[in-house]
């Protein structure tokens, strides 16, 4: 073989092996759904001045996280376009839910690909434009779902209003489903974002009128199974919807589709949609945002609206997860719980951060940190991060007692997207735009 081929295969393995090594965020909440970063050397501290790489503006708006594959940067965001004051005053006569809420003419919902190295849009991609949408609550957003990508695929989410799959390269589009059975009526806009599992693409459709778990041949877009909730409901429909997102995980040997719903959290085989067992909250559960976790043989939820409690199920070896504890005091509604070893930590919507034994749920600390909280929290570099709506993230080192790093802001707007790491890095989404956080 001679030198001229050997430095050409040199390369070509160099180039092969770094691309392998990029770590990937593909979904929310990273690669297991646990909020955990990939081993990094992560910024704890930074500002407008300090350790910011890039920022960039984002047209429209939006509440989803980015994701990322093999340095391919992908977020999603809405163009809004209001609708009148005539004409949002005939629609809203519909209205039976929540008066806090926006309306629209017209929505665009799009795909944006973002260059790592500068912050660059290189693609802004229209995938669905639907006239007279659904109205939102004011603190969501018609992009609030974050993307899936995998294998060089884009996978989209808008709840009723459609899915598609992207090739996250060209940005081509490869299918869309837009059919009518996948409609519900959300009240306060699209919350749940799609997961992948083998072939599937899967996610929920917990509306006011009627309430689903559906999954699509992730290949065409083509319905797999759609399975109706089982589950008996409050009569009244604003108390039947859910925004929360799935988790598949192996319990007791089988894969298990951990689905909170209104007032049931469900165990499906995601591979057919087959129901395997569901329990009752108990209590008024509804509106479910936050995303259950595992760990240590047990399974922890948070029943949301009304008055949320945390509950921790056992599930090794037995056929039905078994209540173990709750936390019925400084649950959250929206922010998703984090587990770092056997700690629990909980942020809830009012800013109160409790830390609890993930086991036994014994009280350790609860402590007020401020402000006002949607976005789940991320674990990276042996630290804990918290985003508020105020604008600022608390970092906190976990530990038998509160321990505040740095509290860092960086332009003043809400932060109600969950923190992405990138290499060593963070993708922060803000009402202002996209940031770039670490060292340059």
């Amino acid at each position: 073989m001679n030198r001229l081929l050997l430095l050409a295969l040199s390369i070509y393995l160099s180039s092969a092996t770094s691309k392998a090594d990029v770590k990937s965020w593909p979904q929310w909440r990273g690669p297991d759904a646990s909020g955990h970063a990939f081993e990094g050397k992560f910024p704890a501290e930074w500002s407008a001045n300090k350790n910011l790489i890039w920022k960039t503006s984002l047209p429209g708006r939006g509440h989803s996280s980015a994701v990322h594959e093999n340095g391919l940067i992908w977020i999603t965001t809405a163009l809004e376009t209001p609708a009148s004051e005539k004409e949002k005053q005939e629609r809203l006569k519909a209205n039976d839910g929540l008066s806090t809420v926006t309306v629209l003419s017209e929505v665009s919902l799009r795909a944006l690909q973002v260059e790592p190295k500068t912050g660059k849009i290189l693609q802004n991609i229209e995938v669905i434009r639907k006239k007279q949408p659904q109205w939102v609550h004011h603190l969501n957003s018609y992009a609030s779902p974050s993307p899936v990508i995998e294998a060089n695929r884009l996978y989209l989410h808008f709840g009723a209003y459609g899915n598609a799959c992207l090739d996250s390269s060209s940005g081509e589009i490869i299918w869309k489903n837009t059919q009518k059975e996948l409609w519900v009526m959300h009240e306060n806009g699209p919350g749940s974002s799609p997961i992948i599992f083998e072939n599937l693409l899967i996610f929920h459709l917990d509306g006011s009128d009627k309430q689903s778990v559906v999954a699509l041949y992730k290949d065409t877009g083509k319905i797999a199974w759609q399975t109706k909730r089982s589950g008996k409901m409050k009569e009244n429909p604003q108390l039947q919807k859910s925004y929360s997102t799935p988790i598949v995980e192996i319990l007791n040997g089988q894969s298990v589709l951990i689905s909170c719903g209104a007032d049931w959290v469900y165990g499906y085989n995601p591979r057919n949609g087959a129901e395997l067992w569901k329990i009752n909250y108990g209590v008024l559960g509804f509106s479910n945002v936050a995303r259950p976790i595992i760990g240590h043989g047990m399974l922890y939820i948070s029943t949301c609206f009304m008055k949320a409690e945390i509950h921790a199920y056992r599930y090794q070896g037995l056929e039905k997860p078994e209540l173990v504890w709750k936390m019925i005091k400084g649950a959250p509604k929206m922010p998703s719980p984090i587990l770092v070893g056997k700690q629990l930590y909980v942020i809830n919507d009012g800013g109160i951060l409790t830390c609890v034994n993930a086991i036994s749920g014994d009280l350790i600390w609860r402590e007020r940190i401020g402000g006002e909280f949607s976005a789940s929290p991320t674990y990276a570099n042996g630290l804990l991060y918290f985003s508020n709506r105020d604008g600022k993230t608390i970092v906190i080192k976990p530990g038998k007692e509160l321990n505040i790093i740095a509290e860092n802001t960086i332009d003043g707007t809400a932060h109600m997207a969950s923190i992405t790491p990138f290499q060593n890095s963070f993708l922060l989404r803000s009402e202002e735009g996209l940031y770039r956080i670490g060292k340059k």
